[in-house]
């Protein structure tokens, strides 16, 4: 792991919270945090310090797990698990990522839940009702409404538009 090698350079100690994530133990000087910021970035990697920028992106991870989950995490409520898995109020947190990133959670979740619509409506064989499942939707009408506000297409349109502009670039390739 490359930032633990360069915490160890610099003499720091860590604890691995995974995903990339380490929090050091004990202080650590601005002169520190710049040293460890030049080396990590020649590493093509980004150094982010600000609790609620690493809170921000647990969020975005434990939510893209959610939507893209095995079936076992389908009677779980999205606000029950992000506070259950980071041990925050969930006022807490949606108050927080709101300020943060300017749309709620809740706004958050419904973006991405229509992008991985749309990556099922292209690549899988599911049907409408078998997505709205396995999303987690109340009904297929739900989802669709939902779709269409986002997208501005209804999702058999979409799902059209798309073949329709494959076909055309298959045939202009050959």
């Amino acid at each position: 792991m490359i930032v633990g090698q360069e915490l160890n350079n610099i003499g720091l100690q860590y604890t691995y919270m995974g995903q990339g994530l380490v929090e050091t133990i004990g202080e650590i000087t601005t002169d520190q945090i710049e040293i460890l910021r030049a080396n990590i970035l020649r590493s093509g990697l980004e150094l982010q310090v600000d609790k609620r920028n690493i809170l921000i992106e647990k969020i975005k991870d434990l939510v893209t797990e959610m939507i893209n989950c095995p079936e076992e995490l389908l009677k779980i409520n999205y606000s029950d698990y992000i506070s259950q898995k980071l041990n925050y109020d969930y006022t807490y947190l949606s108050n927080m990522f709101s300020k943060v990133k300017g749309i709620t959670i809740q706004h958050f979740i419904i973006l991405n839940k229509i992008e991985r619509v749309k990556e099922l409506l292209l690549h899988d064989n599911l049907n409408l009702t078998e997505i709205s499942y396995k999303l987690r939707y109340s009904s297929v009408a739900h989802l669709s409404n939902q779709f269409k506000k986002i997208t501005g297409h209804s999702p058999s349109l979409y799902k059209q538009m798309n073949q329709k502009t494959r076909l055309y670039l298959e045939t202009a390739n050959t």
